[in-house]
């Protein structure tokens, strides 16, 4: 472990029974940095990222968060990490300006009413602030939540799908609050379902059963894949999907929009199965970067 990272762990491994939910999982990710956590639904995301907060007691492996470590500090990670989780849960009958008052005092903030006064005018809550937690909207929950996670001052967020369910434009206002966090030299870890957040870190981690099998920047994710993707686009294209599937050298196929992606890791064998798409001449076929989805989807299918 070096100063340098704000999460260093290796080899975390979590069993419930029979099932291993998180399988020798390595982490390190360097202060100040914004990752995303990427997996599909019972994937080993929320275990890890509650091993990571001290809630749950790794089975194997080792390591630190801000420079505690995971085995037997996990008290002193909980007083320093800011832990959004995946339900909501806070009080729905206490206003906003209520719930981050109660928060605060759990903690033990220092001069805990300023601080929940700065926090409401950070993350614009003011005027929503006698609010109850109940009648707000997906968008200023997550706020709410935000919100309570930083009042303590915490210099890592474990955010666990924290945009779920929230319109585009609340997302959108999310990720430019969690980018200007960063700047400030918080370290942000943040699962999510969507491919254009991803895309917003700076690193990306995928996990898989429990594994964790591709990392990196979206680039270095993409191009690790080895992937090769044709799109093939025109009216009808759709009806191309069955034919195509059954080709040799077609691992991937999928309609996205009015186009194609067809995906494979044999460019000639990729070739071959649209030749006959392109004596029709009723298509424009060409090659492009296979997109972020693509590859998950084929990592996805792979494992399956």
């Amino acid at each position: 472990m070096t100063d340098s990272y704000a999460i260093d762990v290796h080899g975390l491994t979590k069993r419930f029974g029979q099932k291993t939910a998180v399988d020798h999982v390595d982490i390190a990710v360097p202060k100040g940095e914004v990752w995303g956590f990427l997996g599909p639904n019972g994937s080993g995301k929320t275990t890890t990222i509650r091993m990571l907060c001290g809630l749950l007691h790794a089975d194997e492996g080792e390591g630190t968060c801000l420079g505690y470590d995971l085995r037997s500090q996990p008290d002193d990670i909980k007083r320093n990490v800011g832990y959004m989780t995946q339900r909501f849960s806070f009080w729905e009958d206490l206003s906003i300006r209520e719930n981050l008052e109660f928060v605060a005092r759990v903690y033990e903030v220092p001069d805990g009413g300023m601080r929940v006064k700065d926090t409401i005018a950070r993350l614009g809550l003011e005027h929503r602030q006698t609010q109850l937690a109940g009648e707000l909207s997906g968008g200023w929950k997550q706020r709410l939540a935000l919100a309570a996670c930083m009042l303590h001052s915490p210099k890592l967020l474990l955010l666990d799908e924290p945009t779920s369910g929230v319109d585009p434009e609340a997302r959108r206002d999310f990720w430019e609050e969690i980018h200007a966090l960063s700047e400030t030299g918080i370290t942000v870890l943040v699962s999510t379902h969507y491919m254009d957040e991803a895309e917003r870190c700076d690193r990306i981690v995928y996990i898989l059963n429990g594994r964790l099998i591709a990392r990196g920047t979206v680039q270095e994710v993409i191009a690790q894949s080895g992937l090769i993707t044709f799109i093939v686009e025109g009216e009808g294209v759709r009806r191309l999907i069955a034919a195509l599937r059954k080709a040799p050298g077609v691992e991937y196929v999928a309609f996205f929009g009015a186009v194609l992606h067809v995906s494979g890791h044999d460019r000639a064998a990729l070739e071959r199965a649209l030749a006959p798409v392109r004596a029709q001449g009723a298509f424009r076929i060409f090659e492009a970067q296979p997109s972020l989805e693509d590859v998950f989807i084929h990592l996805q299918e792979q494992a399956e």
